[in-house]
């Protein structure tokens, strides 16, 4: 029996790495996202787009789940660009599989397996958390928060940055968190996305993780009268207004992840 399962896509603006814990930061769910179909196997094999490929923490959820499968995976929006592809797909992965082996597990310890498994391949440091639950989702300190928030969001996508060589530089960690703790300390989430955005960007700058193409689009939306950030961690640019700088529209979503 194969069962398929959708997850929204997610967009961190800025975060705080935590060894061994999810990062602080604040993120949306964006209604543009990735579908997992599992059908039971006996050995796992993964396909994107109609490609068979190599997704590690698809592959790892389902080793953390005891089965293997026949996943196939469907996205709407750019792989490593900072829109959570890899947390989308393997919670999908995860919803799918377990309903279609009736592995009893409950929500939240799939979440928690999905969790584990991108953090274990490097490719997300809490963003399944984000796409369980839909809307605005932030951690300062005190535990992960949320709010509705729906709002259509202009982005440009130009290309890859490897989320693990960046989790992996100690020294840009160090720097990353140092700098996110003191914009994430100034900044309330509910004060809408405007808000957000400029702090979000000065995160970027300073923490050293733009790129000179999207500090080009980011003055080119100001410039439009919009807002603009950089999405984390991949070399795109979201905005609220200034929408003749951007190519692309995504929405913030307040569902979370399910079966289909």
């Amino acid at each position: 029996m194969s069962v398929t399962a959708y997850a929204p896509g997610s967009v961190t603006t800025l975060f705080v790495p935590r060894d061994g814990r999810p990062s602080l930061g604040v993120s949306f769910a964006t209604a543009d996202g990735a579908s997992a179909t599992v059908e039971p196997a006996a050995e796992t094999v993964v396909y994107l787009d109609g490609r068979t490929a190599e997704v590690a923490p698809v592959a790892g959820v389902l080793r953390r789940l005891g089965v293997s499968a026949t996943v196939r995976l469907r996205t709407d929006v750019p792989i490593g660009c900072g829109f959570g592809v890899s947390g989308a797909a393997t919670l999908a992965t995860a919803l799918a599989i377990n309903e279609a082996e009736g592995l009893g597990h409950d929500r939240n310890a799939l979440v928690e397996a999905a969790h584990r498994a991108e953090v274990e391949a490097g490719t997300g440091l809490g963003d399944v958390f984000i796409q369980e639950r839909g809307g605005l989702v932030w951690d300062r300190g005190e535990g992960l928060r949320h709010a509705d928030c729906t709002a259509v969001i202009g982005y440009s996508a130009f290309g890859d940055i490897s989320t693990a060589d960046v989790l992996g530089d100690p020294a840009a960690m160090r720097r990353v968190a140092r700098v996110g703790r003191g914009v994430l300390a100034d900044l309330t989430p509910t004060d809408g996305l405007v808000p957000l955005f400029e702090a979000s960007w000065d995160f970027a700058t300073q923490a050293g993780l733009s790129t000179a193409r999207v500090e080009e689009v980011v003055a080119s939306v100001r410039e439009d009268g919009g807002t603009a950030t950089m999405a984390m961690v991949g070399e795109s640019v979201v905005a609220v207004g200034g929408a003749a700088a951007l190519d692309q529209t995504t929405r913030v979503t307040t569902s979370g992840a399910g079966l289909l």
